[in-house]
């Protein structure tokens, strides 16, 4: 396989482009410096500045195009992984970017050395053309992925779909996730005020409590979850902060916590907003409190595509990796965002680590790199057209998509530097 024998000769140098990376990490919104770098390491092609602090190049000719995501930014967490190589800036790469990054820059350039060709049965075919697409703001909302569909550039470039792969310690190394259907929670923001009256914390019999009333709603919530979802669906109602009042003897007027609204099921999604401002609203006035609720949907659903996973499982399998086909959480990524407009497909890596996701001691081995780039690799071939066997792409599965402009594959300049699209795509 010329492809995977290009990739696997790209991988000590995307091992050392991931630790240069983690060592000076940009928080959502500043990814100015790591755009920049990932840029000069990628093979030429076409860039087009998208999402203000992201970009995509494009490895290819003419075409119905594989959408590719690297994920540019990292968390404001100080790190405490003690490697030489690690931040010392306030960021942290405690979500594995710097490994996703690192990985899409390998396949890009093993892509653009061998022309997109891989050996078949009855000889070499031309796999589709590659937009790798460098994606800002995946930790903040509103996101990056939000963006770049607003920006219409996957729909210029034909792109009839889309592939991600992100590191997952609940997996064990050597293990990949790549299951059908939802993988990935909604994921809703709300805020909860409760006003009563406040007053001395001697006299209680002279004031309306929000802060007893606002516990029973907390306690109350839950019951969303074990009585009035449906047992088969995965649903989370979660408080993450709860402030009210400032010294002890003294009963505060009003109470407000935060949190989150998670479920798999688009249809729940919305009658669980419903049921939720119905329970806190109601509660807090068998407390003589009034409560206001607000929610601020998020992320919507990640549904991966079924004929993507099944194809992209197989091909992993045959490669000597173990498949996961049932892993589902309630997490959430803006990833999902993609597959409203192009069928898409997250896989998630299992990499050994004593540290989770989002911890300051979270730090996958080089080995990851490479890991990720098979799965992103699997991912590709799946999606190209002569692995798919059935209509070209582009020509169904395409909801949303629109047909490139004319310059989809021409030139653009990228901080001074001037790409093109390199010609063994080309026809």
């Amino acid at each position: 396989m010329a492809l995977r024998e290009a990739l696997s000769r790209e991988l000590p140098a995307a091992a050392a482009l991931r630790r240069e990376l983690h060592a000076l990490p940009r928080v959502s919104g500043q990814e100015e410096p790591t755009l920049k770098r990932v840029l000069d390491a990628l093979p030429e092609g076409a860039v087009e500045h998208v999402a203000g602090t992201g970009a995509v190049l494009r490895i290819g000719g003419a075409g119905p195009a594989v959408g590719m995501r690297g994920e540019l930014d990292a968390l404001p967490i100080a790190e405490q992984t003690g490697v030489r190589w690690a931040s010392v800036n306030g960021a942290m790469h405690a979500c594995g970017h710097d490994v996703h990054l690192a990985a899409v820059v390998a396949l890009a350039r093993a892509v653009a050395a061998t022309g997109a060709r891989e050996a078949q049965p009855r000889g070499a075919h031309t796999l589709a053309p590659l937009l790798v697409v460098l994606q800002p703001r995946e930790e903040t909302f509103p996101s990056g992925a939000l963006d770049v569909v607003a920006s219409g550039v996957l729909g210029r470039h034909r792109v009839h779909a889309m592939i991600g792969a992100h590191v997952q310690p609940v997996l064990a190394g050597g293990t990949i996730a790549c299951a059908p259907g939802p993988v990935n929670a909604s994921a809703d923001e709300f805020r909860v005020t409760v006003r009563g009256a406040e007053g001395h914390a001697a006299y209680p019999h002279l004031i309306r409590d929000p802060v007893l009333a606002m516990a029973q709603v907390i306690v109350a919530a839950q019951q969303l979850v074990s009585r009035v979802a449906d047992p088969m669906v995965p649903t989370v109602v979660t408080f993450g902060t709860v402030n009210a009042g400032s010294t002890p003897n003294a009963v505060p007027g009003e109470a407000v916590a935060r949190g989150t609204l998670r479920t798999m099921s688009r249809k729940w999604r919305e009658r669980l907003h419903e049921r939720f401002a119905q329970v806190v609203e109601d509660t807090a006035r068998a407390y003589g409190c009034v409560a206001e609720v607000e929610i601020l949907p998020g992320e919507p659903i990640l549904v991966n595509d079924r004929a993507l996973a099944v194809r992209a499982g197989e091909r992993l399998r045959e490669q000597g990796w173990t498949v996961d086909d049932e892993l589902r959480s309630c997490g959430a990524d803006d990833f999902a965002r993609y597959g409203e407009v192009a069928p898409s497909l997250m896989m998630f890596v299992g990499v050994d680590t004593a540290a989770g996701l989002h911890s300051p001691g979270f730090l996958p081995d080089d080995d990851a790199v490479g890991a990720v780039a098979e799965a992103l690799l699997a991912g590709y071939l799946a999606a190209s057209p002569p692995a798919v066997g059935g209509p070209s792409p582009g020509t169904s599965g395409t909801s949303g998509a629109r047909r490139p402009s004319s310059d989809a594959g021409g030139v653009s300049s990228s901080g001074g530097r001037t790409s093109r699209a390199a010609g063994p795509f080309e026809g």
